[in-house]
């Protein structure tokens, strides 16, 4: 249902783990591998393994932690860049790594009149060439602090994430005219758990063992999405 007395109804979803088989570390890895030469990517890849284990286990303990530390990565890297590399990522990171399954759903949603919104803990400008390939009406994402040419490492404003993505749901349903309670969400993860809540139908695809628990005592609609694409 498009349209509901008056309001709208919207399809959010979550990016990475959800549309697409990424996380926020495949981006900056991609980054890091363009602009370090041969011999300093040896130097800093393994490093840079050892410190994703650390963020593996932040991750897990607190997702909104975890992207404060993991954007600080950031810090000192040159905005123009790193902006004109976005597209350049999305064709090699992203586009290899959709599910298959991702396009369809999104065309349906659109195909019954429902506003499209793109809800991540991804940076702006590197999702923003994804959000034009699937024609997002609104994408919700996190953006990074800039100054004299560089980023600082640090977020302009709170992460992305848990009970934040439902607070900038609200707000742009309040907005935009749009009525929560006949619209959808799609999420992977148990972070992703406030943002289905605040739907009238929550749908869990891939979701991790926490987010499947809670989607089968629920109810909610669970997906198993793939990729025949060789992503890296």
């Amino acid at each position: 249902m498009g349209d509901v007395r008056g309001k709208r109804a919207a399809a959010f979803f979550d990016v990475d783990g959800t549309l697409v088989d990424t996380t926020i570390v495949h981006y900056y890895r991609y980054f890091m591998s363009r602009r370090l030469s041969a011999l300093g990517l040896i130097a800093w890849y393994p490093r840079f393994c050892v410190r994703c284990l650390y963020y593996l286990i932040l991750d897990r303990v607190d997702r909104e932690r975890f992207n404060i530390v993991f954007y600080r990565s950031y810090r000192g890297l040159a905005t123009e860049q790193l902006k004109a590399a976005a597209r350049d990522c999305y064709r090699d990171v992203i586009v290899p790594r959709q599910f298959d399954q991702a396009a369809g759903c999104l065309a349906e949603h659109r195909a019954a009149g429902r506003v499209i919104v793109l809800i991540t803990g991804s940076i702006d400008f590197i999702i923003q060439p994804f959000a034009e390939q699937v024609a997002a009406d609104h994408v919700l994402a996190a953006s990074l602090v800039e100054a004299d040419g560089v980023f600082t490492g640090a977020l302009t404003a709170a992460p992305v994430g848990g009970e934040e993505k439902a607070r900038r749901m609200r707000q742009l349903a309040t907005r935009e005219g749009i009525d929560l309670t006949q619209s959808h969400a799609y999420g992977d993860s148990v972070a992703d758990l406030a943002m289905l809540e605040a739907v009238g139908f929550a749908h869990a695809v891939n979701p991790d063992r926490q987010l499947a628990s809670v989607a089968a005592a629920r109810g909610w609609s669970t997906h198993h999405w793939t990729r025949s694409s060789n992503g890296r």
